[in-house]
C-alpha cells in the first residue's frame, strides 16, 4: 500500500555538531523501509559554497559523488549505505546553491511585479527543493522524504532552512514532523546526566517556530525513565518519544537500538502511515559478525588526509563491509606519504601491514611517499588497491621502475614531465574554473574477461561514479601491457583506462573509478571483498 502524498520528517540538531544527524535520519529511514515503505533522504546544508568539490577534506570531510554526477555532502554516503534511497543532485542542496540560483532570477528579472525582497524567494526555493526531492520518482512513489538540516540550531547559516521548513509545516501539518538530536552529556564528577543543555536547544528551535515531536539525546549511556521524563517535561514531547542513541560498538546497531525503543511505530502512527513488523534478521546478523570477528587484518591507508576520520569515510567503511563479508576485522594502519617522501625504500615501519589502499585525491603532497608504496606492494607480492590517485600512483611507478622510464610523472605533479604517462584529456587542457570540470558521475565499464577484475564483477560490463581530471596517457597503453600492466576495464567511448592490473602479481589493482561510493554493509562491494579475499590470503602465508 502507498500513502497518495508524501509525509516529511525534518532532522535538526543542537548543542554541538558531529552528534551523527545523518546516522540518526539513515537509521530511521532503513527501519522505515524495513516496514515496507519507500523513503527519499534528503541533506540541506548551510555553508555558501556551491558545493563541497573545491573544499578541502579538513574542513568537509569526503565529497560524496552520486551517479548523475553531484558531488555532495559526505551524509549522502550514509543514506546510501542505510537505505536504498535514490541519490542524484535532488537529494543535497546549499546556502550557496540556493542564493545563487535566486539571485540570478532576481538580476534577469524574473521577480519584476512580485516581491522585491530575495529573502521570500530563498525560502520558497528550499521548499521546491524539498518537493523536488519527494517526487524525483514521481508524485506518488515516495511515501517519506527525510530532509537533514546540517549544522546546529543558532547558528546564523542555517535560519532560512529553518525558516523553509517552519512554513513548509506550516502549509502541510499533517504530513510533517520534527525530529531534534541533541547531546545529553554524562558529567564523570557529578555521577549523573545532565539534560540543561538539550533543554536549552528545544528552546532555540522553539523560537524559531518548530517544536520537535520526537527528541533523540546522543548519549554515553542509556536514559533512565527519570531523565526521560525531564526532558519530555521541559521540553514539550512525550516521554516515548525521548530516544537515547547510546555510543555503539558500530554505527549499524543504531538501528537495531532505535527499533527496540519503538520509534518507527510511534513515527508511521504520527504521520497515519501503513505499519507492519521489521524484519531485521539479516542486519542483526551483520551486526552480530562485525562484533564477533574470526581475525583482524591490518590495512595500511597511506594518504594525505588520514588524520581526518571523515576524509577518506567511504573508502574506511567499505573495507569494513568486505572484511565483515568474509568474518574478519579491519585494523586501519594511517600512513602519512609526506613523511618518508625522500625515501629510496617504503619503511620498515611501515611494512607489518597486510595489505595497503592508496585513495583518491589531489596535488603533489606525498606523491613521491605513494610511489615508494607502489613499488614495495608489486616488488613484494603485497596486495595493493589504488583508487582514482591510486591507480595513477600505480601506473607511474610501474612506468619508472618496469619500463624504466625514470622521469615518468603526471603532468598534474610535473607539467614538462619527459613522460607524461597520467595526464589530461586533450579537451580538458583550456579549462580554468575548476569547479564542475572533472569527469563525475557513473561511466560504464567493459571489462577483460581473463582478469581479477572481471573475477571480482563476474559481468562483461559494469558502471562505477568517477571525480578526477586526469587519464592514463594512451600513447604508452601498448608498452604498458607488453611489459606486464593489464588494462582489464576500459570506458570505450573515450578509449580510456578504467581498470588496470599487475599480471603477475596476487592481488594489485588500480581503478580510476570511485567503487567505495557504492558499498553497503549487507551488500559489499565486488572489488573490495576480492581485495579483502587476497588480504587474508597474504596475512595467512606470511
Amino acid at each position: 500500500m502507498q500513502s497518495k502524498q508524501s509525509k516529511y520528517i525534518f532532522v535538526t540538531g543542537g548543542v554541538l555538531s558531529s552528534l551523527g544527524k545523518g546516522i540518526a535520519a539513515s537509521s530511521i529511514g532503513m527501519l522505515l523501509e524495513h516496514m515496507g515503505l519507500k523513503i527519499a533522504l534528503m541533506k540541506l546544508d548551510p555553508y555558501l559554497n556551491v558545493d563541497p568539490g573545491t573544499m578541502n577534506p579538513y574542513q568537509h570531510g569526503e565529497v560524496y559523488v552520486t551517479d548523475d554526477g553531484a558531488e555532495t555532502d559526505l551524509d549522502l554516503g550514509h543514506y546510501y549505505r542505510f537505505t536504498h534511497s535514490p541519490l542524484s543532485q535532488k537529494s543535497n542542496a546549499t546556502s550557496g546553491q540556493i542564493y545563487n540560483n535566486v539571485i540570478k532570477r532576481e538580476r534577469r528579472g524574473d521577480y519584476l511585479g512580485k516581491t522585491v525582497q530575495v529573502i521570500p524567494h530563498i525560502t520558497d526555493e528550499i521548499k521546491h527543493r524539498i518537493l523536488a526531492c519527494a517526487h524525483q520518482e514521481g508524485d506518488s512513489k515516495i511515501d517519506v522524504c527525510i530532509v537533514e538540516i546540517g549544522g546546529t540550531v543558532g547558528d546564523i547559516e542555517s535560519l532560512p532552512f529553518l525558516e523553509a521548513i517552519r512554513q513548509f509545516r506550516n502549509e502541510r501539518a499533517q504530513d510533517c514532523i520534527n525530529v531534534h538530536v541533541t547531546y545529553v552529556p554524562f558529567l564523570k564528577a557529578a555521577g549523573e546526566v545532565k539534560t540543561k543543555p538539550t533543554q536549552h536547544s528545544v528552546q532555540a528551535l522553539r523560537t524559531i517556530g518548530i517544536s520537535p515531536d520526537f527528541i533523540i539525546a546522543r548519549c554515553e549511556v542509556a536514559l533512565n525513565d527519570e531523565v526521560k521524563e525531564k526532558i519530555s517535561l521541559f521540553c514539550n514531547v512525550k516521554k516515548e518519544a525521548v530516544i537515547d542513541a547510546v555510543d555503539v560498538a558500530t554505527i549499524y546497531e543504531l538501528p537495531l537500538h532505535f527499533h527496540a525503543q519503538g520509534i518507527q511505530e510511534m513515527i508511521t502512527q504520527a504521520l497515519a502511515l501503513p505499519s507492519k513488523p521489521c524484519d531485521l534478521s539479516a542486519w542483526n546478523l551483520m551486526v552480530q559478525s562485525i562484533k564477533n570477528p574470526k581475525g583482524i587484518l591490518k590495512i595500511g591507508i597511506v594518504g594525505k588526509y588520514v588524520q581526518h576520520q571523515d576524509a577518506y569515510k567511504s573508502i574506511y567503511e567499505a573495507l569494513h563491509h568486505a572484511a565483515v563479508h568474509h568474518g574478519h576485522k579491519v585494523e586501519l594502519v594511517k600512513i602519512e606519504p609526506d613523511t618518508f617522501y625522500k625515501e629510496k625504500s617504503f619503511p620498515a615501519a611501515y611494512q607489518g601491514c597486510d595489505g595497503y589502499l592508496i585513495p583518491g585525491g589531489f596535488g603533489d603532497r606525498g606523491w613521491e611517499g605513494k610511489i615508494v608504496t607502489a613499488a614495495f606492494c608489486r616488488e613484494n607480492k603485497v596486495p595493493y588497491f589504488g583508487i582514482c590517485l591510486g591507480m595513477q600512483v600505480m601506473v607511474v611507478e610501474f612506468a619508472r621502475n618496469k619500463l624504466k622510464l625514470i622521469s615518468a610523472n603526471s603532468t598534474e605533479m610535473e607539467i614538462e614531465t619527459e613522460h607524461p604517462v597520467i595526464s589530461l584529456l586533450e579537451e580538458q587542457k583550456i579549462v580554468t574554473d575548476r569547479g564542475g570540470t572533472m569527469r563525475l558521475g557513473s561511466y560504464p565499464c567493459k571489462l577483460q574477461r581473463k582478469s581479477k577484475a572481471y573475477e571480482a564483477y563476474q559481468k562483461d560490463e559494469i558502471s562505477e561514479r568517477h571525480r578526477h581530471r586526469y587519464e592514463l596517457n594512451n600513447n604508452y597503453r601498448n608498452d604498458f601491457e607488453k611489459a606486464g600492466l593489464q588494462i582489464s576495464g576500459s570506458y570505450e567511448d573515450g578509449g580510456l583506462a578504467e581498470i588496470v592490473e599487475i599480471v603477475d602479481h596476487p592481488w594489485m589493482v588500480g581503478v580510476q573509478s570511485h567503487p567505495e561510493f557504492k558499498s553497503r554493509p549487507t551488500e559489499p562491494h565486488p572489488l573490495f571483498c576480492t581485495f579483502i579475499q587476497a588480504v587474508i590470503e597474504y596475512a595467512r602465508t606470511n
